[in-house]
């Protein structure tokens, strides 16, 4: 568990489980897999869960119990933000429905603290949450835990959505993270959220991603009484007039035909849908204003 963190919409990381697999885009770099693969390589809790390749560190399939670390949040006293499995997916298929019931227990057991699931996998967290068995009595949403799934375009988006207003249905607080934006999505069917989370990518490897398509997300929320975070821009941010005077080698026109989800029939040919010109300058000078505002909103719920 990490007591503090870099990540914009929690205070702290916990890694009861650790290790995971490629599902979709928005992994092709994972800071977690690479960690594991680099930095954390030879750490007991991720030795061995990746393989070296020519584009670095994957994730190899395998997950590990990282048993001493269950009980860990009831030592924090303070309330605090907590993200689940920060570095792996609690529901993606290797993972023992054990394994799960343990950290759900664990997350029953410390009502102090908020809990911040979040997978790309919601029709397993639903089969899952659905069963009768279940040690914590699933039939009762635990208020300190939201329940989150990682959509980067409209695909990914059109995919998850199903389960996840089912999961609402069922009375849990419901999230979306919509990082590292590479499509632009029509959310229409997503009112039933209780807060989303949008956001670039960062990194040696970082694609841009439009600014509509957190311009969209920012008008969606507004509209559904949403709250609403933009987390950051990551390593590109839109470019001045300035900055783009006699050309500058830093900067890229974000293709809305590419990159946020339109495709043109190719017995026209392209049409130009506008793009916008990102410039790369480092996570941390991109800053998180979005428009010239900061958006931090969080869900009015209590643990």
């Amino acid at each position: 568990m990490a007591d503090g963190t870099n990540i914009e919409w929690t205070d702290a990381t916990w890694n009861p489980i650790t290790g995971c697999q490629v599902k979709s885009p928005g992994c092709k770099f994972c800071y977690a897999m690479k960690l594991a693969g680099t930095r954390l390589k030879h750490h007991p809790s991720r030795e061995g869960l990746t393989v070296d390749t020519k584009n670095g560190p994957v994730w190899n399939g395998r997950v590990r119990l990282n048993r001493g670390w269950l009980g860990q949040p009831r030592k924090w006293t303070k309330p605090r933000m907590i993200f689940v499995c920060a570095h792996s997916d609690l529901f993606y298929e290797e993972v023992p429905d054990e394994w799960i019931d343990w950290v759900f227990v664990a997350m029953a057991l410390s009502p102090q603290h908020i809990f911040q699931v979040l997978t790309k996998r919601p029709d397993r967290m639903l089969r899952y949450l659905n069963a009768s068995s279940r040690l914590y009595q699933a039939h009762e949403p635990l208020k300190n835990v939201w329940l989150g799934t990682s959509v980067e375009d409209q695909l990914r988006a059109d995919e998850r959505r199903a389960p996840m207003a089912a999961l609402a249905e069922l009375g849990w607080t419901t999230w979306v993270s919509y990082e590292p934006a590479l499509g632009q999505v029509d959310w229409t069917g997503w009112e039933f959220l209780r807060w989303m989370v949008s956001g670039g990518e960062s990194g040696e490897h970082a694609r841009p991603s439009s600014p509509s398509c957190h311009r969209q997300a920012r008008d969606f929320c507004a509209a559904s009484a949403i709250p609403y975070l933009f987390k950051q821009w990551g390593a590109f941010r839109p470019a001045t007039e300035a900055e783009l005077v006699g050309g500058n080698r830093h900067a890229k026109l974000v293709d809305e035909r590419k990159e946020c989800g339109y495709y043109c029939d190719e017995d026209v040919g392209h049409v130009d849908h506008g793009g916008e010109w990102m410039v790369r300058v480092g996570k941390k000078k991109a800053g998180r204003a979005l428009d010239g505002v900061i958006h931090d909103g969080f869900p009015q719920v209590a643990a």
